[in-house]
This record gives C-alpha cells, sequence and structure tokens, in this order.
C-alpha cells in the first residue's frame, strides 16, 4: 500500500450565442459573476474539485463535457482563446488529455498561469501493457492523492488577485474532510472483499491508484495501453482471456464512458461464468445519470465493485 501524503478539434461554427450558454453550462452551479476571477479546468472530474476547493472565490468554467473521454475530446476556437484570458488553467497533465494538449502548451506558452494536477501528486507507473512504466494519469480513484490535487489547487487559487485566501482555506478544509471520509469509506467497503477476489479487470488500464491503495490485483484490461485511443490485438484479448480464466474472477468492469463491447467479447472468450458491470472511471455524468460529482462516482463505484466480486 502507498503511504498518504500530507492532492478533430470542433468546428467553429455555432454561433456565438450557443458556445456562451455551452461554457456558462459547465461552470460550476452558483457562479456567475463576470467580475471573479476566471478558472478554465480541463476534465469534468477536476472541474468538481476545483469548484468544491474555491467556492464562489472565482467562476470556473469546465471544458469537457459529461460522459465524455478525456483522452480525445476536443474544444472549439472560443474555447480555445479563453484558455489565454483565464486567471489559472487546470489540467490533470501525465499524458491524459491528449486532444487538448496542443491548446494548453499555446496557452502556457502565452503566459496563462498553469496547474498541471499531476505534478502534485506522487504518480504511478503503468504496471503492464504498451505504456508500461509511463506515469499512469488516472490518480483520482485514490480519494488519498487527491488531497495532494486540493492542497495545490489552494495554493495556486490563493495567488489570483481578488481571491479571499481565509475563505479559500475553509472550503479546501472542508473538501479535505470529505476526501477523508470517502476514503474511510472505501477502505472499510473492499476489506470485506476476500484478498483472493480482489482482481480488477477494465476496458483499459485505470485503477493502478485504487489497487495500490486498497490491496487489489490488477488482472489485465482489454486496451492494454494507457489511452482509449489504442486497440487490442487479437492475441491482447486471447492473452488476457487466459488471465481471467486462471485468476477465476467473478465480474469484470467496462467504463461508463466507452461501449462495453469488448468486455462483453471477453467474458464469453475467457468460457466462464463471468458477470459485466459498468463503472464510472474518467468522466462524471449528466445530473441523475449516477456519478454528477466526484465523491457520487466514487461512492457509485465501490459499491458496484464490492458487489461484483463478492457474489
Amino acid at each position: 500500500m502507498r503511504a498518504r501524503r500530507t492532492w478533430p478539434a470542433l468546428a467553429a461554427l455555432a454561433s456565438s450565442a450557443l458556445v456562451s450558454f455551452a461554457l456558462i453550462g459547465c461552470a460550476t452551479p452558483g457562479q456567475g459573476g463576470a467580475d471573479r476571477p476566471q478558472i478554465v479546468v480541463t476534465t469534468n472530474i477536476l472541474g468538481d474539485v476545483v469548484g468544491e476547493v474555491v467556492g464562489d472565490e472565482a467562476e470556473v468554467t469546465t471544458l469537457m463535457r459529461p460522459n465524455a473521454d478525456p483522452h480525445s475530446f476536443e474544444i472549439s476556437a472560443q474555447e480555445a482563446a479563453m484558455l489565454g484570458d483565464a486567471d489559472l488553467i487546470v489540467s490533470s497533465g501525465l499524458g491524459l488529455e491528449e486532444g487538448l494538449q496542443q491548446h494548453l502548451d499555446r496557452a502556457a506558452d502565452a503566459g496563462a498561469p498553469l496547474l498541471v494536477a499531476g505534478d502534485a501528486v506522487a504518480s504511478l507507473p503503468y504496471a503492464s501493457g504498451d505504456a508500461a512504466g509511463a506515469p499512469d494519469p488516472h490518480f483520482w480513484t485514490d480519494p488519498a492523492t487527491m488531497v495532494d490535487v486540493v492542497d495545490a489547487v489552494e495554493q495556486a487559487a490563493g495567488e489570483i488577485d481578488g481571491v479571499d485566501q481565509e475563505r479559500l482555506a475553509e472550503h479546501a478544509a472542508e473538501y479535505r474532510d470529505e476526501l477523508e471520509t470517502l476514503d474511510t469509506e472505501m477502505t472499510e467497503a473492499f476489506a470485506a472483499i476476500p484478498p483472493e477476489r480482489r482482481a480488477l479487470v477494465t476496458n483499459h488500464h485505470v485503477f493502478g491508484y485504487l489497487a495500490d491503495r486498497y490491496g487489489f490485483r490488477i488482472i489485465g484490461a482489454a486496451i492494454p495501453g494507457g489511452t482509449t485511443l489504442a486497440a487490442p490485438s487479437a492475441a491482447d484479448l486471447q492473452e488476457l482471456s487466459d488471465a481471467i480464466t486462471e485468476a477465476g474472477v467473478s465480474t469484470i468492469f467496462a467504463e461508463s464512458s466507452q461501449p462495453d463491447r469488448l468486455v462483453q467479447v471477453l467474458a464469453s472468450e475467457a468460457d466462464i461464468d463471468v458477470r459485466v458491470a459498468e463503472l464510472f472511471t474518467e468522466s462524471l455524468t449528466g445530473p441523475g445519470e449516477g456519478a454528477e460529482t466526484y465523491l457520487e462516482m466514487m461512492r457509485a463505484n465501490t459499491a458496484r465493485i464490492s458487489e461484483g466480486l463478492t457474489q
């Protein structure tokens, strides 16, 4: 167990009114004052966390829509221009936002303040697959690691003119407490799974941090690399099928942001009675879809993993 530390571009054919409406719809609820500092966040998981940390001290705009894929989502020309005007840009980094990196690099070169959350955590390497040894960007699957992110967001936001540092500290402390409660809940839930059943198979490698903290084994992934943009070969699928059979896992997991066809194929090819369950892994959902916030997402996943591996 890792020791816990004390956190093709969319065409610009839409009218300005429609684009502006979309951007407002992605802002943190309750934040609409144009006179407040502007923080732009790439992914919706980070957007939720940043919004909780800064509260009403800044207007937070999230670029990635609900149920999107962080590896491939794209932004409009107007959204790209917004990056250059932001008082702070927050990205995941570690190679996650592949379709957005050129815009982030351009904004950073122009002098826009940029916080890369992946730089604030003790990153883990991918343990297997095509990306073995490369940094794993899916740090949010461990809520203890997210405390490091909260610390970094608090520090970066506190350097913005107009932000009340005392109120910011209060919001950050409250959210750290939420993360500690979540970590305790997950620890207790996963402790009830027999150690020999703590084995995870999913669409692609996303659970390295969760596995490291809570004592799971990663059996493999249908997509062997660290990105959803890769594609598995027949040999990859056969190797994973053999591993599933050998491990005798009872459930394999499909990500909500991707079709689960590959996982369904694995379930049939493994020639064992394997269930397929859906998890929320790389994106939050819209309201009422099961993972509207980071905390809701993690609690839903904890319940589904626990149920899937104890039946």
